[in-house]
């Protein structure tokens, strides 16, 4: 019944935030309004809005003008319902995460950690289609995640958090403009989720995987050498594992290196 609960939270969380992506990059509202069509802009009523399901029961077409619906939007509800039972099973199950912490508390920290893993992938969606990440999305990440700094006393974060955003910026101001503005925002949102030294394996894990996907789109002559790529998704793909598997992977490394 958790879970069931979960994916159907999930799913209205993926809608809202194709609502968002979608507005956002249209310049209006995300919190104002009822939906509409992409094509012929008349308002979805709320039977045909039901996350999912409308889908499916439309076939995939608008009710009004009978134009295809982007199979993005199902897809987005899809993953964050699946996403929010992933999450939910590695605190409960590998983590362990409520036989350590009861009440409020971990229900607050279940939302935290639901709350910034959506958050990230409608950033990594935003930035790869779009090459720029929204100021409207990965500040109230970072808000939140100040917000937890009063629960778990952990202020050096906020540290970690400036001399991450100072590092991008600096591989800003040598590569002369090739990350964005939005970049230094997410390194500063790494910085107070990971601390140290989770931080720097989130950092070897973006600089890898982005430098061996830019590679393979070069070689497949997808990309030449001076194309820009977004490095949103890959400093976000880096958090993530860092965030859950951080540890690990440093101690490995502390081993291999003093070996």
């Amino acid at each position: 019944m958790d879970y069931l609960i979960l994916f159907l939270l999930g799913l209205a969380v993926g809608s809202f935030l194709n609502v968002v992506v979608y507005r956002v990059r249209h310049g209006d509202s995300a919190l104002r309004g009822r939906s509409y069509c992409d094509y012929c802009k008349v308002k979805i009523a709320w039977y045909d809005n039901i996350p999912l399901l409308s889908f499916l029961l439309l076939k995939g077409r608008c009710r009004k003008c009978k134009r295809k619906i982007p199979i993005e939007y199902p897809l987005t509800e899809l993953v964050i319902g699946m996403e929010f039972v992933w999450i939910y099973w590695l605190l409960t199950v590998n983590f362990r995460f409520f036989g350590s912490w009861e009440g409020f508390y971990s229900l607050a920290l279940l939302l935290y950690w639901l709350i910034l893993f959506s958050g990230s992938l409608a950033i990594a969606y935003f930035d790869q289609k779009y090459m720029l990440i929204p100021d409207q999305i990965v500040w109230p990440l970072i808000a939140v995640s100040i917000i937890r700094l009063f629960f778990s006393h952990q202020w050096l974060v906020l540290l970690v958090g400036l001399l991450s955003a100072g590092f991008i910026w600096l591989i800003r101001l040598v590569s002369k403009g090739k990350m964005g503005d939005g970049d230094i925002l997410l390194a500063l949102l790494l910085g107070l989720v990971l601390g140290w030294p989770r931080i720097v394996v989130a950092y070897f894990l973006a600089f890898l995987t982005g430098a061996t996907v830019g590679t393979i789109l070069i070689l497949i002559k997808k990309k030449k050498f001076k194309d820009r790529i977004a490095f949103g998704p890959f400093l976000l793909l880096g958090m993530i594992i860092a965030k859950l598997w951080g540890g690990i992977i440093w101690q490995w490394y502390q081993k291999v290196l003093l070996f």
